[in-house]
């Protein structure tokens, strides 16, 4: 089982074991090479993509989805408008709604253990790797996702996970995208339009405005 049964314990731990992650200066371990920007952008050969172990997620994350809810995400909205000419602030707001869309408030991930917190009811799996899947996207734009699967059939979480986050080869992530399910993985490689937003717990609405609109 997870050693941790409340987000406040955990982030706790994390402190006290050194596992804290420093955003104030936009900490996000090595920087950045020219391959992985173009892979962020989806821009990428297949044969780059490599495994990834769940440690790459380890933390304590929380959902965007509130932050949408109170409009304080909305100078990010307001941006994508500028650069989309074609869309109003309302608009590309309302395309966010549905994809930021999600139940699960925070999640913690820890010793290969994912810890989904829906309000004050918590489940909790053992999850192990089982591949990952490269998405070509209308656009031509390229994706990877990252899959998951609990086999632990007394428990309530998701059967199977999977994770987008802009990264195709090992790499601790900043922020990613999550698909959960219990029908099957291809039912969640199917899911274009939800797809629930994380970023890291102890980063506030205003450092979050701002991981979006420079990172």
């Amino acid at each position: 089982m997870v050693k941790f049964q409340k987000v406040a314990v955990f982030l706790g731990m994390l402190i006290a074991s050194g596992h804290a992650f420093a955003h104030g200066n936009h900490s996000h371990g090595a920087p950045m090479t020219a391959g992985e920007e173009q892979a962020a952008m989806g821009i990428f050969k297949d044969k780059n993509v490599k495994d990834r172990v769940l440690k790459d997620w380890d933390g304590l994350w929380q959902s965007v989805y509130p932050y949408l809810l109170s409009g304080e995400l909305d100078p990010v909205f307001q941006k994508k408008a500028e650069q989309d000419k074609g869309k109003t602030p309302a608009e590309v707001k309302a395309y966010y709604r549905k994809g930021y869309a999600t139940h699960v408030d925070t999640i913690g991930i820890e010793d290969g253990v994912i810890e989904f917190h829906r309000g004050k009811q918590v489940a909790s799996c053992k999850y192990d790797y089982a591949g990952h899947k490269i998405l070509t996207y209308p656009s031509g734009k390229k994706g990877v996702r990252y899959l998951f699967e609990c086999h632990d059939a007394t428990s309530k979480a998701p059967k199977y996970v999977q994770f987008s986050d802009h990264i195709i080869a090992p790499r601790r992530s900043s922020h990613f995208h999550m698909f959960i399910g219990n029908i099957s993985q291809q039912a969640l490689l199917e899911e274009m339009d939800n797809w629930p937003t994380y970023y890291r717990l102890n980063l506030d609405a205003a450092q979050i405005v701002d991981e979006m609109l420079h990172h």
